[in-house]
């Protein structure tokens, strides 16, 4: 079982599903570093795609994701005409460089589209890109999900689907604004599945306002019931100054920190116990899916969509707020939809913001990536004793363990993998527990110290 900390648990860290994550983006990098990077993509590379549909038919008070409502047809049509038009653009610059491997749909709600805009998107991307039999993923929202939903997907050869369930118990949808009986889920899984889609995920929350261990059993329950091939399950934030929605939601009802622990080392004991694979923090596998076998295999990656066995080196995003991971860039969009449109329109790429990565970006992004999805990273040997001085608490309280430079998660580590993984990270000294001054902060820990663009060099 997992130790509980509570001090820990307390220090604020990022998920670092991008490093530097995208509040260190800054407004000088931006639509040229992205169009000089396109560049520079060769033939041979690998790409995934990532489109994001901003719009769900009805909003989630929980919900943080970039989305509004679906509720103007003229709004999505101008959006989709704008999301075209940036493929194509991009696609034109790339003239033909680049082998797509993954396409992925997300949001917002990609099924508040239609089965036929669905299609059109589908089709221009494999028109205007290099691919040949992409795994294509999408997610849905289960309440807007039909048979005809379910045909298109079928015939459009998608591999994967995630579902948004979060929870099963009535009484948590109602106070979280999600009401989807669980007939909903049975349908779409019983949809797909007769259409041979049976790579499945289910997106599950803890932490859920008036959420109890016996809730969260019954619908890990018909989880396991349903078998979906992948499982992640997330911790809700409740952050009502940052996403208004939120405000709906009764805050005195939320389980605190330690009822917060206790549900996610429930939920990971008892999805292992059912023969899901556990990898990194968050998600679960069944054995033969292929995240569970890339981990197997020590293969696992890490971007702003989770833990994924996708290698492409170069993943693109499209849409208003979408984030593309290059070699040496960080872009993503602008955000608001309106905006994004404008920008397209004017025959401009829409990245506002970002960072250009240096040799010390990519160093550290790979030491955090090793950490978060293979559990262990060799660091080189100029920089392990300083290393070692930075997560010598965690190393007290047998989280970590060290065989020469290899730097290895402990078992049952994973609730603080993110926390130890920023020891790493240049822009937070989150580590940081002497209050002495920048010199001794400097001297006690290899990346904790802001100097310099909010940096410090290993």
């Amino acid at each position: 079982m997992w130790t509980y900390h509570p001090d820990l648990l307390a220090r604020p860290v990022p998920r670092y599903t991008s490093y530097p994550t995208a509040v260190d983006f800054t407004e000088r990098v931006g639509a040229a570093d992205y169009a000089r990077a396109l560049d520079g993509i060769a033939s041979a590379t690998s790409l995934s795609l990532y489109v994001h549909i901003p719009y769900c038919e009805q909003i989630c008070w929980y919900c943080g994701c970039n989305t509004g409502a679906a509720n103007r047809k003229q709004r999505l049509t101008d959006y989709l005409t704008a999301l075209r038009s940036e493929i194509a653009a991009v696609a034109r610059r790339l003239g033909g460089r680049g082998r797509v491997q993954h396409i992925a749909f997300g949001g917002g709600s990609p099924n508040a589209i239609g089965p036929v805009e669905f299609v059109r998107l589908l089709d221009r991307l494999m028109t205007v890109f290099d691919c040949s039999r992409p795994e294509i993923s999408i997610e849905i929202d289960p309440r807007n999900f039909d048979a005809e939903w379910a045909l298109v997907l079928a015939s459009s050869n998608v591999s994967r689907v995630s579902l948004g369930v979060q929870t099963f118990a009535p009484h948590i949808q109602a106070a979280i604004g999600r009401v989807q009986p669980l007939a909903d889920i049975e349908n779409a899984v019983m949809s797909l599945r007769m259409r041979g889609i049976t790579a499945i995920n289910f997106d599950l929350m803890y932490g859920l306002p008036g959420q109890h261990i016996d809730d969260l059993d019954a619908t890990l329950n018909e989880t396991i019931r349903l078998a979906p091939s992948r499982i992640a399950l997330f911790g809700y934030a409740h952050l009502p100054a940052m996403i208004p929605r939120q405000k709906r939601i009764d805050a005195t009802g939320l389980p605190d920190q330690r009822e917060r622990f206790d549900q996610a080392a429930f939920a990971y004991e008892k999805l292992t116990r059912a023969g899901y694979v556990a990898i990194g923090f968050d998600h679960f596998a069944l054995p033969d899916d292929p995240l569970a076998m890339a981990a197997q295999a020590g293969r696992v990656n890490r971007n702003f969509q989770g833990f994924t066995h996708d290698d492409a080196t170069t993943l693109l995003g499209f849409g208003a707020s979408a984030i593309s991971i290059l070699p040496d860039l960080i872009v993503q969009n602008e955000k608001r939809a309106g905006p994004y449109r404008a920008l397209v329109g004017e025959g401009q790429l829409p990245a506002v913001r970002g960072v250009v990565l240096s040799d010390d970006d990519r160093m550290r992004s790979a030491i955090i990536s090793d950490i978060l999805c293979q559990g262990r990273v060799e660091i080189a040997a100029a920089y392990a004793q300083p290393a070692r001085k930075a997560l010598a608490e965690f190393e007290r309280r047998d989280l970590v363990s060290w065989h020469g430079n290899t730097l290895s998660l402990r078992p049952h580590a994973e609730p603080y993998a993110r926390l130890i993984a920023a020891a790493f990270d240049a822009f937070r000294p989150l580590l940081c527990r002497d209050q002495a001054g920048p010199a001794n902060m400097r001297q006690y820990s290899v990346a904790v110290v802001p100097v310099q663009r909010g940096r410090v060099p290993l």
